[in-house]
């Protein structure tokens, strides 16, 4: 069967590679891959930044997955036909205290596996298989929609972080602050939206269709800080972008939380007057803190997003989808792009 292949630590090595059928040793529900979504975690892979195969050789590609179940185990409540989604991450195998609570995400002692990214193969192929566990149920009505439960998982953690911070102490949100308008961050504006608050999104570039569709969340897009009118309660930071976080802690009023979702490729460094940055934050009791990946009860609440969201709005989303036989294609953005999927099926 073909699949999406990378040479990790190997620059330009993306292919369509023939590979063998999945082994049951990757779960025991068979799935059809229908689409897989790519990120910058993808294009840092095959630019040879980082990435691990399970034996040095070509690794599956993959980890923003949506596929159709061919066969499920009886009792697994997945039959054919059904939609599902694949968690990403897999607990270390000692496994540290976090792993062995099924909060995979805080693995303690980095020995997890990721599918696609880390030891293990990912979900870009026309075939992958799955523990039951690991398998998210995305409802019929989401369709194609569902490749976003992966990414809008990582924004249900993240908002879930800010609340457990933000209830240290008497919180109600008003005013949230996005930086970034790729898929992370509307993802994040999204949520906010749906939570009532009033969203503002800072993105460099007022070109494409990412200012429409942050207007149509009622929500108020910027290219300058400077045109922020009211201090955010709430950041989301999705561009790890060091003078932007600086910036956006800067601007936290008390107890303020920003939280972290980007990390930038870039290895500019900046200068950053930390003295009077930790004053800021400490006498403000403002609190930054890093947010990545999800646990299953993330992708859960993801499901939950995407219903209530509206479908067309979502769909806008997806900008681009290219083909599997062509698929290094979706690696080469254009002016456009939000969102490039892959048709596993082509």
């Amino acid at each position: 069967m073909r699949a999406m292949t990378v040479v990790p630590g190997k620059a330009d090595s993306a292919a369509v590679t023939e590979v063998a059928e999945p082994p049951e040793s990757d779960g025991s529900v068979l799935v059809e891959g229908v689409l897989v979504g790519i990120c910058g975690t993808d294009v840092e892979i095959v630019s040879g930044a980082f990435g691990r195969s399970a034996d040095a050789t070509r690794m599956v590609l993959g980890h923003e997955s949506l596929g159709r179940v061919i066969e499920g185990p009886a009792g697994s409540g997945l039959n054919p036909g059904d939609l599902v989604a694949g968690i990403v991450r897999r607990p270390d195998p000692v496994p540290c205290p976090a792993c062995a609570r099924g909060e995979f995400d805080f693995c303690r002692n980095g020995l997890y596996s990721e599918r696609g990214i880390n030891g293990v193969d990912g979900y870009g192929s026309e075939r992958w298989r799955v523990d039951p566990y690991y398998a998210v149920p995305v409802p019929p009505e989401l369709g194609r929609l569902g490749v976003l439960v992966e990414p809008a998982s990582i924004l249900t953690k993240a908002w879930d972080q800010v609340d457990q911070v933000g209830a240290r102490s008497w919180y109600e949100p008003k005013h949230v602050l996005v930086t970034g308008a790729g898929p992370i961050g509307l993802l994040a504006a999204l949520i906010a939206a749906q939570r009532g608050y009033a969203v503002h999104v800072l993105d460099r570039s007022d070109q494409g269709p990412k200012p429409a569709l942050v207007r149509d969340l009622g929500g108020e897009f910027l290219t300058e800080l400077a045109d922020l009118k009211a201090a955010p309660d709430v950041v989301i930071e999705a561009t790890g972008v060091g003078q932007v976080v600086v910036a956006c802690a800067e601007l936290l009023p008390p107890a303020g939380v920003l939280c972290l979702t980007g990390i930038s490729p870039s290895p500019d460094s900046i200068d950053v007057q930390m003295d009077a940055l930790t004053r800021q934050l400490v006498i403000r009791n403002a609190a930054l803190v890093g947010s990545v990946n999800a646990a299953k009860r993330h992708y859960a609440d993801a499901v939950d997003v995407l219903l209530a969201a509206d479908r067309s709005w979502l769909d806008r989303l997806i900008t681009r989808t290219v083909p599997l036989a062509d698929w290094p294609a979706g690696l080469v953005k254009e002016p456009d792009d939000i969102k490039v999927v892959v048709d596993l099926r082509a």
